[in-house]
């Protein structure tokens, strides 16, 4: 590749296009978080800089939970009278104090917007693929040809620290396959922990292959070193070569770490950036792995001391789902992270606090393959497909409402008691929350209609919100204080407002389904479950679902005040940016 092809993709109606689809979503995202009042303007909206000298209108519907959808093609940005062009990087500083950017974020969050705009750029040069074509495409198909990243936060493709060789490399979007490097960690600094039933030699084996394995000791005989004493740790290639090499030279120095080369199977990064499918064999384990890229907010390290209890987390909440009837009968399942390795390194730990990104580079977990499970017919989609919208406005749960033949309220009926349903359960049942946006979800799907749910991103995810639960001392660390008035957010903030909130709205403006049909569906969901759950009765009317209103708790203001850490990781509820509330869609009904 030449150096002018590495931004072959940076041309400047792309980068127009870019700019607009990206000031589009800030309008939308801003207005919902109230960082921003659009005013009333004749048919449509006007929004105005800090100075008052620039505006922008634009025409928008306005939809339940205050969700903005504004139309792309109808903004206009006008400077002292005259019309000038849509610039996203001049958006945001002619809109600052509005949106309470400090001096120091204000470069970084620009930064960030522009590897965004970049991305969008590099997206717009793939093939138009229909929603309907992905609608039917496989599961990688689906996992790399998604285009807009988080459907709430701004800069959501920021991925500081990446080159234009390594986005072309590693950015899921691009779906180009990855060797992992493997490095030897002494085990006087490494430790390996794993779930029930597994055991480090024949689990490497199973994933590396005896060659590979044995390829790998050689390398480690040839410098008189006992294989015996390392463990094998997988590592991104980024950080090997950015990182590793480099802020860990005395360990590599004094043989602590030992690169080892590359591994044999292929991989495809996922929607998450850090975590690797295996393409070469797709029933074995995918690989989670440290990436300390700052990416939507937080460094996307791995913490070798979270993955000590992660697999034992995991096999605790598989045997939860396995001996609970409601949520077996959901069909809901995990994909359990069931191995994980870790490097301590000392002299950095005695520097730092425990939530310091210096801690949090080297580690790496094995999550299950969905793939064996799949019975005859079913296929695999993540969930955020659901909210993809593609060239022509037309969205993939739409396509897949159209593929199901079935009426559009009850292909969502079977996608609600599929996703929803066990949500409502674990939190009613067991004080239990996930984090269960697009990206933590697969679902399996048959014919268009969604069987059953998969969550996924389990040991660093899920929350235990009882101060009295009875949990094994492995588990503990999953308990959190929250504060009663808050605890209902998990549902309302992750899940309405954060999804139902996109796929609505998609639905209606494609005229698939109105917003009433679509909202009245999860109240009968929800008032299903109740009723099927009479002792529940007294944490029905505790935590109320169909309370008249819920706090508007807001995302990009988090990544605007802080886009390193925009959350305290110690005190999760402590950090929410609550502003106003928001009218409870299903309240009515």
């Amino acid at each position: 590749m030449t150096l002018s092809d590495a931004v072959a993709h940076l041309s400047p109606h792309r980068w127009a296009r870019a700019n607009r689809l990206l000031i589009r979503k800030a309008l939308a995202e801003f207005a919902h978080e109230r960082l921003i009042t659009p005013e009333q303007d004749g048919e449509g909206y006007v929004v105005r800089s800090d100075d008052g000298l620039t505006s922008y209108r634009f025409t928008a519907t306005r939809r339940a939970l205050d969700h903005w959808q504004v139309d792309a093609e109808s903004i206009i940005r006008h400077r002292d009278g005259t019309e000038v062009p849509l610039a996203a990087l001049d958006f945001f500083i002619e809109l600052r104090k509005s949106l309470g950017l400090s001096d120091a974020i204000l470069p970084v969050y620009l930064e960030e917007i522009s590897s965004t705009l970049s991305g969008t750029c590099y997206k717009l040069t793939k093939p138009r693929t229909t929603a309907a074509e992905l609608a039917r495409g496989d599961f990688q198909a689906i996992e790399t040809g998604m285009t807009e990243g988080h459907p709430c936060f701004v800069a959501n493709n920021g991925r500081l620290g990446f080159g234009i060789h390594e986005y072309l490399s590693y950015a899921p979007e691009t779906a180009s396959p990855v060797r992992l490097v493997w490095l030897a960690a002494h085990r006087s600094r490494a430790a390996f922990t794993a779930g029930v039933g597994i055991e480090y030699e024949s689990f490497l084996r199973e994933e590396l292959g005896a060659e590979t394995v044995e390829r790998f000791h050689g390398v480690l005989r040839d410098q008189d070193l006992d294989p015996g004493d390392y463990l094998l740790i997988p590592v991104h290639p980024w950080q090997w070569w950015n990182k590793l090499s480099v802020t860990f030279a005395a360990e590599v120095a004094r043989r602590h770490l030992v690169c080892l080369g590359e591994g044999d199977d292929e991989y495809l990064a996922q929607q998450s950036i850090r975590t690797f499918f295996n393409r070469t064999s797709p029933g074995k384990h995918y690989v989670k792995t440290a990436l300390s890229v700052i990416n939507m907010g937080f460094m996307r390290g791995l913490s070798a001391a979270y993955m000590e209890a992660t697999p034992a987390i995991n096999d605790w909440l598989a045997q939860l789902i396995e001996g609970d009837p409601v949520l077996k009968s959901t069909g809901l399942s995990i994909i359990r992270e069931r191995a994980a390795v870790g490097y301590r390194h000392l002299e950095y730990e005695r520097a730092t606090d425990r939530y310091s990104p210096y801690r949090k580079m080297l580690a790496a977990l094995w999550r299950e393959s969905p793939v064996p499970s799949l019975g005859e017919g079913e296929s695999l989609a993540t969930m955020a497909s659901l909210v993809h919208v593609d060239h022509e406005g037309a969205s993939v749960a739409g396509a897949l409402i159209e593929q199901s033949g079935l009426a559009p309220t009850e292909w969502l009926r079977r996608y609600l008691q599929a996703y929803f349903t066990p949500l409502l359960h674990s939190f009613y049942a067991y004080d239990l929350v996930f984090m269960p946006h697009g990206e933590n979800v697969i679902l399996v799907l048959k014919d268009g209609v969604v069987q059953r749910a998969i969550y996924k991103d389990i040991a660093e995810e899920i929350a235990v919100m009882d101060p009295d639960a009875v949990l094994p001392p492995t588990v503990e660390r999953l308990r959190v204080e929250v504060p009663d008035d808050k605890k209902l957010l998990s549902i309302f903030t992750d899940v309405f407002d954060c999804f139902f909130r996109f796929l609505s709205a998609n639905l209606a403006t494609e005229g698939i389904l109105a917003e009433d049909d679509f909202w009245r569906t999860v109240a009968e969901v929800t008032r299903a479950y109740q009723e099927s759950m009479p002792e529940l009765a007294d944490k029905f009317r505790q935590y109320d679902m169909f309370a008249p209103e819920f706090a508007l708790s807001c995302l990009n203001r988090l990544q605007l005040r802080n886009n390193e850490q925009m959350v305290d990781l110690s005190d999760p509820s402590g950090a929410l940016q609550l502003v106003g509330s928001l009218r409870n869609p299903i309240a009515d009904f």
